[in-house]
């Protein structure tokens, strides 16, 4: 189905040689405008018919909300550090030496204006001398803070602060027996008390997300709060921090807390990918986040129930139309108008629109050219032949003309 522009008027093709005019318009050689339905981001019909037209080339930026990072430590490593989070000084040249930790990992994340930032997840295996320490074994419990730097980090109550970039910090205990991550803790500033972040008494138990993962919050652009959850292999079922028993890891020593709170247990449901504790070299074995940059449209292909999508250059393929198909009760009524282009008639009814590939509608067939329907070799056949009886009539005249003429000499 096709518009002319500034008008009501609509004509029916098979044609399909459409392309983007300058103003974004999907058209047809003649510049008649391709109707079809726009598309939500689920990619369901939106509104009626109408023209298919771009009119904005760009995919907007999404903020990460979610942050996985699945390591291996090696359980032969030893302590680099007293405390991960006394050894990071925003205000040094290098807030962090490689000398005071054991493994890190880092991954890039997105604001809400696109702006990418490098988060650094930083692990070391913990000692007597921690703030964690409540007497339990920590031989199979690492520290880990999660950092950007300290450039990018624009909470007000944390510049000038040496854990001005510190974002979360916690631990991670593991299975003695098995490597398998058993317990893990997590902390963050405690922002109503507007206390002084380097304090160990203001960073309290992380809240939780609604998938049941400890999160953190950012502040990459002044003012606006970004929420991150932290997945490393573990989520509460109950959105709570584990009370019963007595937890491998106790808070009171570093927040206002009370009683044994401080851990996610075993008991809280494991995922399918987790962070262990084997006998190799720590590395990175998964890690991804859910947001993206600014992107701009690259190329854009039509399925064949007729969805346009465009694919950009962050990596997103968004949902744009979908090409509106018509059929008619009585096809041999249709009025040629020229152009490749047919109009409806009273006799041949009216046109019954839909989707490809529904209610009778054929499907497209995207990046394709119909083919002729002539045999061109039989067509060349029949020409020679043609050829040939021409040539055999054209003797035939000119044997016959001199058999008259020889007559009439014969007369003479």
């Amino acid at each position: 189905m096709v518009n002319q522009p500034g008008t009501d008027t609509t004509y029916y093709t098979r044609a399909g040689q459409f392309r983007f005019d300058q103003d974004g318009y999907f058209v047809n050689p003649s510049g008649y405008v391709v109707q079809g339905w726009a598309l939500d981001d689920d990619g369901n019909d939106s509104g009626t018919i109408t023209d298919v037209v771009l009119s904005d080339f760009t995919s907007p930026p999404q903020e990460t909300s979610e942050l996985q990072a699945v390591t291996n430590l090696d359980t032969s490593d030893s302590s680099n550090s007293d405390s991960l989070f006394g050894a990071w000084t925003a205000t040094a040249t290098e807030p962090i030496g490689d000398t005071q930790y054991g493994y890190q990992t880092a991954i890039r994340v997105f604001d809400s204006l696109g702006n990418s930032h490098d988060l650094t997840i930083y692990y070391d295996k913990a000692n007597a001398a921690t703030e964690y320490n409540d007497g339990g074994d920590l031989d199979n419990t690492w520290e880990y803070i999660v950092c950007c730097s300290p450039d990018d980090d624009q909470r007000a109550l944390f510049a000038g602060a040496d854990a001005q970039g510190v974002l979360m910090r916690g631990t991670m205990s593991f299975n003695a027996s098995t490597g398998d991550l058993e317990d893990m803790s997590a902390y963050t500033y405690d922002a109503v008390g507007a206390g002084d972040p380097d304090d160990n008494a203001n960073w309290v138990p992380a809240d939780f997300s609604t998938s049941g993962y400890p999160e953190f919050d950012t502040e990459f652009v002044s003012g606006v709060t970004q929420t991150i959850d932290f997945r490393v292999g573990l989520r509460s079922t109950s959105g709570a921090w584990n009370t019963a028993g007595d937890p491998a890891i106790n808070v009171d020593d570093i927040g206002a807390a009370t009683g044994d709170l401080g851990s996610l247990s075993a008991s809280a449901e494991p995922q399918a990918l987790t962070s262990t504790q084997y006998a190799s070299s720590s590395t990175t074995i998964y890690q991804t986040q859910n947001g993206y940059g600014t992107g701009f449209l690259e190329t854009i292909s039509v399925d064949t129930d007729g969805v346009m999508v465009g694919h950009y250059s962050n990596g997103q393929i968004l949902n744009l139309y979908r090409v509106a198909l018509a059929r008619f009760n009585n096809d041999q009524s249709l009025n040629k108008s020229g152009g490749n282009l047919w109009s409806e008639t009273r006799a041949s009814g009216a046109a019954i629109t839909g989707h490809p590939g529904e209610n009778g509608l054929g499907k497209i067939a995207p990046n394709s050219l119909e083919q002729s329907n002539v045999d061109m070799s039989n067509e060349m056949v029949s020409m020679i032949t043609i050829q040939r009886g021409f040539q055999a009539n054209s003797r035939i005249i000119t044997t016959t003309d001199a058999m008259l003429q020889e007559l009439i000499n014969l007369k003479r």
